[in-house]
């Protein structure tokens, strides 16, 4: 009988029998699957490719895509495929927290990657703390925060802010003497401002000689603000400077009005804390040559790991089309490009993706950055040391090394200049 069964009839009969026999023998299509998730394991981002922060926010994303290719060309980590799950929490606080939590418990992510903004890191901060994951944040920040759960990859105030303003009151910087602090309305500008005003009161500076306006996030309109800024400027007391903290839109919006109100830095030039070489893309920067600004990396540093890097992001935009210029390199970017390897490192030192295991390895591998910096984690924080450079913009839309630190100092999670 067995002889004389048609190839279909056989088939068949052996697709009922399957049925009957145990999953240890015949896997089925959900064992299938789980089997091929086991050689892989997936980072998540949080980087918002909608509302106000998209147009620097949403390349991180790629940047993190970049990073996993270049560790999958080399065997992936420990064996296993990187996988990026992508999310878009739209400029939209609360859902960075819900999307952490989706990304956690559904996606089961070895680690998180993402937000800009201090509101969206703490929106993030309570998931990550009661999931005991982990959140690589690549943006410098005000500090005053460390938490276990998230890897701190840029620069607080110790390390970025305070050497920017230190120069602008020195004598190569053209000794400072008054300070418009000009931000958006929320924790990042207000905590920064907080810290300059107790570093100001405690070398002598009156309250007098410092002004703190805020804007909505989002906020467009800067005639009003630039004119109080003109008026500010033309009191005496001595050389003015803006201490800018406005984010996202803002940023071009703001400059885009002091052009056009015909004031240069030479009259009053403006330290722009969150100020990126993409956020002048379509400006004309010949009238706003000489502002500053100051981060962790530029993309006008030398050396052949930023020539590299550089390199590769133009490649990786022209074999994906992602819709940012191959040719504009900004600090989160390489700092989230630091926090993938840097993550990748941990865990083969670890020999585990489990948080605790990368965690507890972390201070003990370093990365070389495409700033030029050897940087790592330090021992008795989740701060990544790294250098700092100021940056003067110029006529091409992007920032000239004006001054960089010797090494990557300590950072210092918590100011001694908080002021009441």
């Amino acid at each position: 009988m067995t002889l004389g069964l048609t190839r279909r009839r056989l088939l068949k009969t052996a697709g009922a029998s399957l049925l009957g026999v145990g999953a240890a023998s015949f896997p089925m299509p959900g064992l299938i699957r789980s089997a091929r998730a086991a050689d892989t394991v997936k980072l998540g981002c949080l980087f918002s490719s909608s509302g106000a922060m998209a147009n620097v926010e949403g390349r991180l994303t790629s940047v993190v895509r970049m990073a996993a290719e270049e560790l999958n060309a080399k065997g992936g980590v420990m064996g296993r495929t990187v996988e990026v799950v992508g999310t878009d929490p739209a400029s939209d606080w609360p859902l960075y927290a819900q999307l952490s939590r989706q990304l956690i418990e559904q996606d089961q992510v070895a680690a998180l990657f993402g937000c800009w903004t201090s509101v969206s890191r703490k929106s993030v901060l309570p998931v990550v703390e009661q999931s005991d994951a982990l959140l690589y944040y690549p943006l410098h920040f005000e500090g005053e925060e460390n938490s276990k759960n998230v890897v701190y990859l840029n620069s607080p105030p110790s390390s970025s802010v305070l050497p920017a303003v230190e120069y602008l009151m020195g004598p190569d910087g053209g000794e400072a003497k008054r300070f418009f602090m000009l931000g958006s309305d929320y924790v990042w500008p207000r905590t920064i401002n907080q810290q300059l005003k107790g570093y100001w009161a405690s070398k002598g500076i009156p309250e007098t000689d410092w002004r703190e306006e805020y804007v909505p996030v989002g906020h467009s309109n800067f005639q009003t603000l630039v004119n109080q800024i003109r008026e500010f400027a033309d009191q005496p007391g001595g050389q003015p400077v803006v201490v800018l903290t406005v984010v996202g839109n803002s940023i071009p919006d703001f400059f885009r009005e002091f052009a056009n109100q015909g004031i240069s830095a030479l009259d009053v030039p403006v330290l722009g804390l969150d100020a990126l070489e993409a956020d002048f893309e379509g400006l004309d920067t010949a009238a706003l040559a000489g502002h500053l600004n100051c981060w962790a990396y530029l993309q006008t540093a030398k050396g052949p790991a930023n020539d590299a890097f550089k390199a590769a992001w133009a490649k990786h935009v022209a074999d994906t089309g992602v819709p940012y210029r191959g040719d504009v390199a900004i600090d989160p970017m390489v700092s989230v490009y630091d926090g993938v390897h840097l993550w990748a490192l941990a865990a083969e030192k670890a020999g585990s993706f489990a948080v605790p295991e990368v965690r507890a390895a972390s201070p003990s591998v370093s990365f070389a950055c495409p700033s030029g910096y050897e940087i790592a984690m330090m021992a008795d924080s989740t701060y990544v040391k790294r250098g700092v450079f100021i940056g003067s913009l110029n006529e091409t839309q992007g920032f000239d090394v004006l001054w960089q630190s010797e090494g990557t100092p300590d950072p210092l999670p918590f100011s001694p200049y908080m002021k009441a």
